[in-house]
């Protein structure tokens, strides 16, 4: 029984998941919608079966064929933003590959919904007009170029929108990911637009006869005999249908010859100079030629061929991408050297086929046997030969960063800086003593590092961890969908891994006492507070307890609505001051506003209220320092036992009256390492000195 209700729960489980992803990925506009979007002369068809895009034409020009497609990025490419939900941008794009436009439709990016507001994100995504997919478009940072076009490399580069740099990289990657999917399917782009195809090197030319390229590989070839084509339609209705191929196996069937002829020593060879050069000005940039010749019994064409038509039995693919290569029109005559050949085509690829010649293609050549008279049938087999040019030929440049690596060398000075901080905070951690022991060295230190915490690693590098982290996370994988969104914001990343690593070493109140933003905070003003008479107060013990406790019913709340409640999800999390103080430097609607300044109030009086009693990252992070390994604080065997010192000093009231501390609360703060040392304040150390005997040295300590 027990099985079988873990089977319900499980499927349950599933077909919540599916749903969830499918209501994730699902458009919410209809043809309608879109034809309010693009008027007349513009003419909306109906969304294709394929591909979920419709087609636009012209009511100038009905018979020329769509002009372009527009769709919906969630339908194509639903990548999981900051917040764990899928942007939505209704894309259009020409026929040659151009952006004609991007909307936002829907989004639930925090620092767009209630921050900075949706204006930013319009007018980044209004710069990708009149840019084309081929090229590679990536996001500037602070310290590069903007909005600069490199027409040698292709490169376009937009302008950000700044305290949204992760969120920018998804929708970068969402529009391309989305166009390029239609534009396979659609435009015969092969391959993705990002990648950089190598070029032909113009300027090598070797002399060359038909035998020369044979032997050095320029040319390819493969013989088929005809008992090898039986044997391709052996259990097929077409099988005996060629008495040749049963009556002569061994006679030849095709032999099927491939060249690239972009390349000057084997077009000039095979075409003479005046047809590579003919050759040459009916391509576009981009465009790839192809000599295909045919010796034996199939030809490569069949008596309905048109000359600049693509041929019925030819086919040309990389990477299992199909190409429509047509015939290039012209006429050429086989070279010196060359067999008896029965059908000679020059192939062209499509202007935006995206291939890159210096990878393999691959020929088919359809064998269509027919079996009837009247209405006969058809039986097709394919003839399939590999051919890469030689690698001389061309010019490779470098293969470009991914997106979300680009994100992390932008971002190089903010990460220097900060694993040098995180190091040397992992350095005065593990070492404590020197530090801790001279109260006004404490001091001074504590200070400047959440100086530093507060407004480099807060307001500049916009490194805050959030609940949002949390709740994303679960909104992402609920949605059956990867994490790659958080490799976009190296900064908090960068923070994540130190926290985590700090779980298992010192607790949860590294990140808490040290590198939270917010709570350096909430603690400078309430150093502000005392030095204007404002005297700090306790809570209850009960009622403290009570709001500890709560802060995990939060953090539940939070991440079960995340999963089965995105939308009240967004709501929830504004509990969490941090994008109102840190993330916009209080620049936004009072409410907001209102409610981070009332947090810091309290905490100005009530040392870090939030932190203590509200926060639900803390929480999370509380449950994670219970993976520490080994208490780290020094204790001795008078410590509360009845020396209360340390008890009564602590801010954050995490040594209990027996002298245990209570890493749970405890913010790391360094105050008691330095009591434990000192003789002029640690009363054991103080007792002993003046009974003048030596007191013995503690076990569990790490100075």
């Amino acid at each position: 029984m027990r099985r079988q209700g873990g089977g319900i729960w499980l499927n349950w489980r599933l077909w919540l998941s599916l749903l969830l992803s499918c209501a994730a990925q699902a458009g919410e506009l209809d043809q309608a919608d879109i034809a309010r979007r693009f008027p007349p002369p513009l003419r909306v068809a109906a969304k294709l079966a394929e591909v979920p895009a419709w087609p636009l034409s012209s009511e100038l020009t009905p018979n020329s064929g769509p002009l372009g497609y527009v769709f919906e990025s969630i339908d194509l490419a639903p990548i999981p933003g900051f917040e764990g939900s899928p942007f939505n941008l209704l894309i259009a794009i020409d026929a040659k590959g151009n952006f004609m436009s991007v909307e936002v439709l829907r989004q639930h990016e925090p620092v767009f919904l209630s921050g900075l507001g949706i204006v930013p994100l319009q007018d980044f995504v209004a710069q990708y007009a009149g840019k084309n997919i081929r090229q590679r478009i990536s996001i500037a940072n602070i310290y590069g170029e903007r909005n600069r076009v490199n027409r040698d490399s292709g490169q376009v580069v937009l302008d950000g929108v700044s305290k949204a740099t992760a969120s920018i990289h998804v929708v970068n990657q969402t529009v391309l990911a989305s166009a390029l999917a239609v534009a396979r399917a659609r435009l015969g782009l092969a391959t993705p637009g990002q990648q950089v195809a190598a070029t032909v090197r113009p300027e090598l030319f070797e002399k060359k006869d038909f035998a020369s390229l044979l032997r050095d590989g320029e040319i390819v070839h493969r013989k088929w005999r005809n008992g090898e084509v039986e044997a391709l339609f052996a259990g097929t209705e077409g099988s005996g249908l060629d008495p040749l191929a049963t009556s002569e196996p061994d006679a030849d069937f095709v032999d099927l010859y491939v060249a690239y002829l972009n390349a000057p020593s084997i077009g000039r060879a095979l075409l003479g100079d005046a047809g590579y050069d003919k050759l040459l000005g009916r391509l576009q940039p981009g465009q790839a030629a192809y000599w295909v010749a045919s010796a034996g019994r199939q030809p490569l064409i069949d008596a309905d061929f048109v000359r600049g038509s693509v041929p019925a039995r030819l086919a040309l693919s990389q990477d299992g991408q199909p190409l429509e290569a047509r015939d290039a029109d012209l006429e050429p005559q086989p070279p010196a050297g060359a067999p008896a050949f029965s059908s000679l085509l020059i192939l062209k690829t499509p202007e935006l086929a995206g291939l890159d010649p210096a990878r393999a293609i691959r020929i088919g050549l359809d064998v269509v046997r027919e079996k009837g008279v009247v209405y006969p049938t058809r039986i097709s087999q394919t003839l399939a030969l590999d051919y890469t040019p030689p690698h001389r030929y061309f010019s490779f440049p470098p293969t470009p960063l991914p997106e979300w690596l680009v994100a992390w060398g932008a971002h190089w000075p903010e990460l220097s800086i900060i694993a040098l901080a995180l190091l040397v905070l992992a350095i005065v951690l593990a070492r404590p003593r020197w530090l801790s022991i001279d109260v006004r060295r404490l001091a001074r230190f504590r200070l400047a590092y959440l100086a530093f915490t507060l407004v480099f690693i807060g307001w500049y590098a916009q490194g805050q961890l959030s609940i949002v982290q949390l709740t994303g996370a679960v909104k992402t994988l609920v949605a059956g969908q990867g994490l790659g969104s958080f490799l976009y914001d190296p900064v908090s990343l960068l923070l994540i891994g130190f926290t985590l690593f700090s779980f298992f070493v010192w607790g949860r109140g590294t990140f808490c006492g040290w590198l939270c933003p917010f709570g350096a905070l909430q603690e400078f003003l309430a150093l502000l507070a005392r030095r204007l008479g404002i005297k700090g107060r306790h809570l209850p013990k009960g009622l403290a307890h009570l709001l500890e406790l709560g802060r995990y019913v939060l953090l539940l709340a939070l991440l079960l609505a995340a999963a089965f409640a995105p939308h009240l999800a967004e709501s929830l999390v504004e509990v969490e001051p941090f994008k109102t103080a840190i993330t916009l430097g209080f620049v936004r609607h009072w409410p907001y506003l209102a409610w981070a300044l009332a947090l810091l109030a309290v905490s100005a009086v009530y040392y870090k209220f939030f932190c203590r009693f509200i926060c639900p990252l803390g929480a999370a992070i509380t449950l994670g320092g219970r993976l520490r390994r080994w208490d780290w604080l020094p204790r001795r065997k008078e410590c509360g036992q009845p020396c209360q010192t340390c008890c009564s000093r602590c801010a954050y009231d995490a040594i209990a009256r027996d002298g245990r501390i209570l890493y749970d609360r405890c913010f790391q703060c360094l105050d008691c390492v330095g009591i434990y040392h000192d003789e002029q304040r640690c009363a054991p150390l103080i007792f002993h000195a003046r009974k003048g005997r030596e007191f013995p040295r503690p076990h569990p300590a790490r100075e």
